[in-house]
């Protein structure tokens, strides 16, 4: 069903799309043959820690794909989407350490080692049935998309718009940060859930299962992409994007603006969600600081950068500020966040379009350049 669902867009995708795809399959196959086929000594070898720190990359460029979709297209700009990026990681965290069971440090077959460490007596009643991995997998789409749900419908049955939405998703991200802190809630408090040992009975430190967590991150991507594509390209996306340039308009003409909103943020939690989950185990842990408005303000600046409209401007947008933040952080740690705000500045004055908007600027320079040439 996803092959066909696949093979039906790219034959019904323009250049673009191919293009987006070709590139995904093109790193699908030339990073795992680098960590395996190419020696150790040799500078193009990539290591299992690079492995995952691309998978980690591409997780990201779905999250910034997520808020392109409807900051993009349906003007929504949300301030809180690292909410549904951690909600979705918690989900699959709470599923590892169920698998763990009394390979723990107190072996205890039910309760994870905090909960044993804190003297809890019974496991939260929201831990229930994560030791199922297609449960886990339903909760991961379902518990972001019926947050969004939730809190969608309230916040555009009130048409709550503009900075107004993007404050109260601050505040929305902010209070679960608040919550997830707290050591009596369930999640592991400050410290949240690590010591991931296996998925599905194979180990997440082996390399062949983060070639695989790789691979799936490069196919949940494609996937995401697609879906987003056919979703802004259909009758949906010409309503949403009437949304984002004349809401009053359409209200006026009939549409109930409001359900088109709530779907649109609806898919774009879900696809958060997805990605938080793919995250997880590619770095080991989940915590609060997930959470953090910081964060989901910086998926703005990775989609600002890239180029908001576009989908794939987005993606650009989160991997290339990732590959610029672990340089930095590592090389110039005090500068980092002088770097990210210059960076926001920056693409706000002078790149309005994004990187994207460069790159059609030059392909349309070539092209003026050819004709008048001939």
């Amino acid at each position: 069903m996803i092959s066909n669902f696949i093979i039906l867009n790219i034959l019904r995708g323009d250049i673009r799309t191919k293009a987006f795809l070709l590139i995904l399959l093109f790193i699908a196959i030339i990073v795992p043959l680098l960590n395996i086929y190419v020696p150790a000594g040799s500078f193009f070898h990539l290591t299992d820690y690079h492995i995952s720190l691309f998978g980690k990359y591409l997780t990201y460029g779905l999250l910034a794909l997520s808020l392109d979709l409807i900051w993009g297209y349906c003007g929504i700009l949300s301030l809180g989407h690292g909410a549904f990026f951690a909600l979705g990681g918690y989900c699959i965290g709470i599923h590892f350490m169920r698998e763990i069971g009394p390979r723990g440090v107190y072996g205890d077959p039910i309760l994870p080692d905090f909960m044993v460490f804190l003297n809890w007596s019974d496991l939260p009643l929201a831990w229930y049935g994560f030791d199922s991995f297609s449960y886990t997998l339903l909760m991961i789409i379902i518990v972001p998309g019926l947050l969004a749900f939730i809190f969608g419908w309230f916040a555009f049955k009130s048409r709550v718009n503009g900075v107004y939405f993007s404050i109260i998703t601050q505040a929305m991200t902010y209070a679960l940060m608040l919550a997830f802190f707290q050591n009596d809630f369930g999640f592991g408090g400050n410290n949240g859930l690590t010591d991931f040992k296996d998925v599905l009975g194979f180990s997440l430190q082996h390399h062949t299962t983060k070639i695989f967590l790789f691979l799936l991150s490069v196919l949940a991507l494609a996937i995401g992409y697609l879906v987003s594509n056919s979703l802004v390209n259909s009758h949906s996306g010409v309503v949403l994007k009437g949304i984002r340039d004349q809401e009053d308009r359409l209200r006026f003409l009939g549409y109930r603006v409001e359900n088109y909103k709530l779907c649109a943020f609806v898919v774009s939690a879900m696809l958060a969600g997805i990605a938080g989950a793919l995250y997880v185990p590619q770095v080991g842990i989940i915590n609060p600081g997930e959470f953090a408005p910081l964060k989901s303000i910086e998926v703005v600046v990775w989609v600002a950068l890239g180029g908001r409209g576009t989908l794939f401007g987005a993606i650009l947008g989160g991997v290339i500020v990732n590959l610029a933040k672990s340089y930095f952080t590592v090389n110039f740690p005090e500068i980092w966040l002088y770097f990210l705000g210059g960076l926001f500045v920056l693409v706000t004055l002078f790149l309005p379009n994004g990187l994207v908007g460069v790159i059609k600027k030059i392909f349309v320079f070539i092209k003026n350049k050819k004709e008048k040439s001939f």
